[in-house]
């Protein structure tokens, strides 16, 4: 079975996360799952031109230097140091926050996958850092979970220039409609990834978000024909889209004294109420996605409560349990 670019991509960094040394393009290649697969040494060097722009463009510090002090090959690593977090101290909410998001988010595949490619590189002779836990590296940020059979295709079809067919929806709630659309570009903002392209249905630039394109991609037309016209700024077309969403309605939050900060700038005080024996305050949320700010609640616990409407209150109540399951099951 032919390797996808995000597990491809994934195997990359893997390898220059799991190494201090450079390793070379040749070495890449014997190494990698997904680059034996070219067709020949050009078709490789190709490829990994394009994956390491696309790493760059995700921000990860890819590193060129000589592959030893005998050597006059360059070779390739991820500066460690500056893609991993500062250490960070976290009060006692914040850390159940971030315990609840782990929960939420975490891809017992990719950790498999993780794990599988540190056995190859092993394998092929490259000194991996055994100190280093591989469940925390992946290329794919975590808010694309449930995304990742959609982004693999509409990855493939960027990178051999093909338009796409996709079902997707504008909303949570709203019906799926089937889009055909010219791929020029995956970036991410704010923490969630967009696809941005030639809509043909409508005739213009449209970007769309992941988490609303289903599942089945289909790649038509011919290879090469679709290509990302040049001087567009992929990222500035979703920062501009992204900042200018309309609002879809409004949120009553309640929020703990002193607690769900994060919520509180996000709207306008309501003024005091008590939940419980918990003094707090009611929050209006003016809201663009109702997924996202489900999300947001989400991630604050026991210290936000949503009061309406009912049904982002039921949707912050799922998504709990599945947390709370999740919880239970590991400690059983």
């Amino acid at each position: 079975m032919a390797i996808s670019k995000v597990e491809r991509l994934m195997n990359l960094v893997i390898c220059l996360l799991s190494t201090r040394q450079y390793l070379t393009a040749e070495r890449i290649r014997d190494s990698v799952a997904g680059y034996s697969e070219s067709a020949s040494y050009d078709a490789f060097s190709r490829m990994f031109e394009r994956d390491k722009n696309e790493l760059r463009d995700l921000g990860i510090p890819l590193e060129t230097s000589m592959s030893s002090q005998f050597s006059s090959v360059e070779g390739y690593r991820i500066n460690r140091d500056a893609y991993e977090l500062p250490e960070i101290d976290l009060e006692q909410d914040e850390a159940a926050a971030v315990a609840v998001a782990i929960q939420l988010w975490e891809s017992p595949e990719l950790t498999s996958a993780a794990q599988s490619a540190l056995l190859k590189l092993r394998a092929a002779g490259v000194q991996v850092d055994s100190d280093e836990l591989p469940a925390s590296i992946t290329a794919v940020p975590a808010r694309t979970r449930g995304s990742e059979p959609a982004l693999g295709k509409l990855l493939a079809a960027i990178d051999d220039g093909r338009a796409v067919t996709f079902p997707h929806r504008s909303s949570p709630t709203s019906d799926w409609i089937t889009r055909t659309v010219q791929p020029w570009g995956v970036v991410t903002h704010g923490g969630r990834w967009y696809l941005v392209g030639h809509d043909v249905d409508r005739g213009d630039v449209r970007t769309f978000r992941l988490s609303r394109i289903g599942d089945d991609v289909t790649l038509v037309g011919k290879s090469g024909s679709v290509k990302k016209p040049d001087g567009v700024d992929l990222q500035a077309i979703v920062e501009r889209v992204a900042s200018t969403g309309d609002v879809a309605g409004e949120a009553r939050v309640w929020v703990a004294d002193g607690r769900a900060a994060e919520l509180r700038r996000l709207g306008s005080d309501d003024g005091p109420r008590t939940v419980g024996e918990r003094g707090g305050v009611v929050v209006r949320i003016p809201v663009r996605s109702w997924e996202w700010i489900a999300r947001v609640i989400t991630g604050h616990g026991a210290d936000a409560v949503v009061l309406d409407p009912a049904e982002l209150r039921a949707d912050v109540r799922a998504k709990l349990t599945v947390a709370a399951q999740q919880h239970d099951s590991r400690s059983a």
